[in-house]
This record gives structure tokens, C-alpha cells and sequence, in this order.
């Protein structure tokens, strides 16, 4: 069983039982945020396209306010006390969400700060993982392993929407921020075993594990925008996300419009998580590595501009639920199997200091930041009279420029890679 374990998932012996506990890490981790993503969603049709700008920019806010605390956390903590009160952190926020809700404070007045704090919660925890798995694997591990990581994420996002599709009504909003906490709880038993794993097979060239990370507490702002490859990836996250949210802004205008009804809007969100997650899956085990191997990092990165340059020419040509559909599954899973992973290969060449602040620095504060531009940008272009057909057939040129971007960052990382700085 072990050796056939080895080929399926392009594993070493040693590797198996690390990679057995990111699974199940990442499993936790995104088990416990899709359950409570149908509910976001729901929310956001509920606050109206006219709001959507207005709670990107809290979210960005919320992340520059987070960006220099996370780097002071950094400064004195090793990773096996910083990783545990980061999470230790988020489940106490749930439990606080639970207690307010069960005093009787009414959902609709929890509704914005809940929609900013999940996406928050989101992109912070993800990133904080991200930076752990490039902390425990090199680049030739992760250009083997990645796709299987990543494979317990879209298990987990198939659990959530379950566990919310079967348990909403019993259980409530109370009861579903409880079992998002009970998942983060385990995902920390997960972070345990890895970081003692980690001890045993520590990374050629880094700095001992039990030291803090150190450095200053901006040290990962003026890296992100000092370094040309950090800061390429800074604009390859920035045209993704610009992108996403204007396909978000696109599925609040055409799902609010097509279904009137909050419980449908909800189950749709839940059925579609359902069938990205597990399409998603299913690329992840059994066509990324052998993918990978075949176009280079490079191509990998640039598949999902690809797709975004064609969606957003459909949906400009035909502005349609069934498009929208169709565009946004194609396009959720690409990023999620191909385009996430491969961008997390970026960061398994640079420094330590780099791969927890610069990173998370750019996954919380430019993404968010991206998110908040494309907010008020498309709300401009809306209040000028722009329609969706023309504001689709608009972001095919921002496509172009990701894919550019997506060719030399993966160029560029097959040279650091041969030569790590």
C-alpha cells in the first residue's frame, strides 16, 4: 500500500506522513470556511451591487490594519507558537460571532462585519498555510506535492457546502459558526504533527525551525515592492483578483436578477461549491503533477489568463445566468487545481522572512487591495452607464496582461530555482 501510495501521489516514503497531515490540515481548514461561505454569499446579494464596493474597501482596510501586526507576531515567535495563535485567534472570533447571535443581536446588523471578517478569515488563514507548506517543502517537492495538498482543500470545500446544505436549518447560523470553529481546532492538531515532521526533515539551507522568524516589522511590505519577483507576483495576484471581482460583480447583477428568492440564491451558491470543489478534486489528483510535468510552471501559470480572456469575450457576447455559470465553474476550478497551486511554487525560492511576510502581505493586502479597486472601479463604470456586456468585453485587455505576467514569473522562478537566492 505504501509503495502504491508513492506512484499515485508522486511521493517519497519519508514524505507520506506529512503529506497525509497537510491534507487533512488543509481539509479542516477549508471544510470550516465553506461552511459558512453559501451564507456570505447570500449576504452579499442581500446588501445590494450599490454596498459590494463599500465592504471591499472595509476588507482591504482590515487587512492593511492586520499587515503590521502579523509582521510584529513574526518578529518573536517561532513558527510552532505563531501558526497555533493564529488560528487560536480566528476560532475565538467564531465563538464570539456565536454569543452575539445567541444574545439576540439580529442577523441582518451582523451581516456587513460578518462579510468582511470571513473574507478576511479567508484569504489570512489560507495564506498563513500556503506559507507553512513552502516553509516544509522545496521546490522540487512542491512541483510533486502541491496538487495533493491542495486536493485536501477541495475536500474540505465539498464537506462544507454539504455539512451547510444538511444542517442549515437544524442548526442555524449559530450552530454552523460552532462547527467552523470545532474544523479550525483540528486543523491545529494537523499544524502539531507537521511541525514535528518538520524537525526531522528540515528544509537544506534554512534557518533552525524553533527560531523566531525575525526581521522588521515592515520588512515584508518593502520586499513585496523592492524585489522584481515579488513584485511580479504582486501584479499577476492583482489582475486575478481585479478579475474575480468583477465576475463577482457580474454574478450578484445576473443571479439577483434571474432569482429572486434568498433560499434558491443560497442553495445555488451551496450547489455550485459543490460541483467546482468536486471537478476541482478530481483535477487535483489526477491531472496536476502529470500536467505540470508536461508544460513547465510557466504555461501552468498562464492557463487561467487564458480562460479569463475567453469567458469574459462570452459573457460580453452573451450576458446569461447559464454563461455566468459555465464561465465561473471553468474559471473557479482552473484556479483552485491549476492556477493556486502553481502560484504557491513561486514562493518556495525565496528566504523564510519572505515566505510568511512578503506572502502574506500580498495575499491579504494586494489581493484585497485589488478587490477594492475593481469595486469602486466597476461601481465608476456602472454609474457612467457601462452595462455588463461592455464591462466584460473591457477586462479581456487586464487578461492579456496577467497572462504576460503569469509567462515571466514562471520563467523567472525556473531560474531562481537552479540558482536559490
Amino acid at each position: 500500500m505504501r509503495s502504491l501510495l508513492c506512484r499515485a501521489l508522486g511521493a517519497r516514503p519519508h514524505e507520506l506522513p506529512a503529506l497525509g497531515w497537510a491534507f487533512a490540515y488543509f481539509f479542516f481548514l477549508l471544510g470550516g470556511y465553506y461552511v459558512l461561505r453559501p451564507v456570505r454569499d447570500d449576504m452579499g446579494v442581500l446588501a445590494g451591487i450599490g454596498r459590494l464596493q463599500w465592504l471591499f474597501t472595509a476588507t482591504f482596510v482590515t487587512m492593511l490594519a492586520l499587515a503590521p501586526l502579523f509582521g510584529w507576531l513574526c518578529r518573536g515567535l517561532p513558527r510552532r507558537r505563531l501558526l497555533p495563535a493564529i488560528y487560536l485567534f480566528f476560532t475565538l472570533n467564531l465563538i464570539a460571532f456565536w454569543a452575539a447571535l445567541e444574545a439576540g443581536l439580529a442577523p441582518r446588523m451582523l451581516a456587513p462585519v460578518f462579510f468582511v471578517w470571513l473574507s478576511v478569515f479567508n484569504l489570512f488563514v489560507v495564506s498563513v498555510f500556503w506559507s507553512f507548506m513552502s516553509d516544509l517543502f522545496d521546490a522540487e517537492q512542491a512541483a510533486r506535492l502541491y496538487g495533493a495538498i491542495a486536493a485536501g482543500g477541495s475536500c474540505g470545500a465539498i464537506a462544507g457546502p454539504l455539512l451547510t446544505a444538511l444542517g442549515a436549518v437544524r442548526l442555524g447560523t449559530p450552530g454552523l459558526l460552532l462547527v467552523s470553529a470545532a474544523l479550525l481546532i483540528a486543523a491545529m492538531g494537523c499544524i502539531a504533527m507537521l511541525l514535528r515532521w518538520g524537525r526531522a526533515y528540515p528544509r537544506a539551507g534554512d534557518p533552525p525551525a524553533e527560531a523566531p522568524i525575525g526581521g522588521t516589522i515592515a520588512a515584508g511590505v518593502r520586499a513585496a515592492i523592492g524585489s522584481p519577483y515579488l513584485l511580479g507576483i504582486c501584479g499577476y495576484l492583482l489582475c486575478y483578483s481585479t478579475l474575480s471581482t468583477a465576475l463577482y460583480f457580474a454574478q450578484v447583477d445576473i443571479v439577483g436578477g434571474a432569482i429572486p428568492d434568498s433560499g434558491e440564491r443560497t442553495r445555488l451558491f451551496a450547489t455550485l461549491d459543490l460541483a467546482v470543489n468536486g471537478l476541482t478534486l478530481i483535477v487535483q489528483l489526477l491531472v496536476f503533477a502529470r500536467l505540470g510535468a508536461a508544460l513547465g510552471l510557466a504555461w501552468m501559470l498562464a492557463l487561467m489568463p487564458l480562460v479569463s480572456l475567453a469567458g469574459f469575450l462570452w459573457l460580453g457576447a452573451a450576458p446569461t445566468l447559464a454563461v455566468l455559470i459555465g464561465f465561473g465553474i471553468t474559471r473557479r476550478v482552473g484556479e483552485f487545481a491549476i492556477s493556486k497551486p502553481s502560484r504557491e511554487e513561486l514562493f518556495t525560492v525565496v528566504p523564510r522572512e519572505q515566505r510568511y511576510k512578503a506572502k502574506n502581505f500580498i495575499d491579504t493586502v494586494v489581493y484585497r487591495g485589488g478587490d477594492a479597486l475593481a469595486g469602486w472601479l466597476v461601481g465608476g463604470l456602472r454609474g457612467m452607464g457601462l452595462g455588463l456586456s461592455t464591462l466584460s468585453f473591457l477586462a479581456a485587455p487586464l487578461a492579456l496582461a496577467w497572462l504576460a505576467v503569469g509567462l515571466w514569473l514562471g520563467h523567472r522562478q525556473e531560474r531562481l530555482r537552479r540558482a536559490p537566492v
